[in-house]
């Protein structure tokens, strides 16, 4: 039938060719060149551009953190070695899903440290484009992790280390108000021996 070859060559060739082809064919004084190659124009879907984030060694295993208390993660000894001489406080993160966390204070220092057991969602949450993050491979004892720097706030700095699939254990060391601050590469730098030595302990006692 006349419209269904019609509707073919639409969806083969493009309007643009259909056209071009029935005013040649009528038109008896300019015959059809069939030399010539008419070529349509079609809009192209670009999909969004992708970023290439660092690339994190596999895990020596898995750490499962359901069912640990974060503030028991560093030993007595170890808070003491990194200057974190406060009670170890508990509480309950909602920027990371509800996670348990807690929170130690360095009182000579002047410096807060952060473990929280994110359980529901994977690592890789920070190598998406809209975390908006500066985000660096390293490990922790071992363990693939990301040292993340997030632009314009200088006084924090973190360490996201792979725990287990959909499981990241999240180190945080921030300046508590010294003056003048700390500079980010040595709160990296504590953030780092912070994720070591939770990371040693988890393993020790897992």
């Amino acid at each position: 039938m006349p419209g269904t070859v019609l509707n073919r060559l639409i969806a083969a060739t493009g309007i643009a060719v259909v056209v071009v082809v029935v005013i040649a064919l009528t038109d008896t004084d300019h015959p059809v060149n069939t030399a010539t190659t008419h070529h349509s124009q079609f809009s192209t879907v670009v999909p969004p551009p992708t970023t290439t984030g660092p690339s994190l060694i596999p895990r020596p295993g898995s750490i499962p953190l359901d069912n640990v208390n974060p503030c028991r993660i560093l030993t007595s000894a170890q808070r003491t070695s990194l200057s974190l001489d406060s009670t170890p406080t508990p509480y309950v993160d909602p920027e990371f899903d509800q996670a348990r966390a807690c929170s130690i204070r360095g009182l000579e220092s002047g410096t807060e440290a952060r473990l929280a057991l994110v359980t529901s969602m994977g690592v890789d949450v920070w190598l998406d484009y809209t975390a908006q993050v500066d985000a660096q491979a390293t490990t922790a004892s071992g363990y693939p992790a990301l040292l993340i720097r997030t632009p314009g706030l200088s006084t924090v700095c973190t360490v996201e280390v792979d725990a287990a699939d959909n499981e990241f254990l999240d180190v945080m060391l921030r300046d508590g108000g010294n003056n003048p601050p700390i500079p980010q590469d040595a709160l990296c730098a504590g953030a780092q021996q912070v994720a070591d030595a939770a990371v040693t302990s988890l393993v020790q006692h897992d």
